[in-house]
């Protein structure tokens, strides 16, 4: 696996779960202290999230971070 299939997964995975959480984008971008249009992107693999925002992410979806990473 290269980099951008990895944040593809992430992105994919990331919107998984925020829909399984019955989140908008607008309310987990809020939760977690991000712009909404920084997680779209994430979403679609645009941006490549470090650590700290993957680390906001998981908490807001009140999840641990290996969730993220079950692809």
């Amino acid at each position: 696996m290269d980099e951008n299939d990895f944040y593809k997964l992430l992105g994919k995975r990331i919107k998984f779960l925020r829909e399984n959480a019955r989140l908008t984008q607008e309310k987990l971008a809020e939760k977690a202290g991000i712009s909404l249009d920084y997680l779209g992107k994430i979403e679609v693999s645009i941006n490549k999230p470090g650590i700290k925002t993957i680390l906001k992410l998981a908490n807001a979806l009140e999840l641990p971070i290996k969730e993220l990473f079950e692809f």
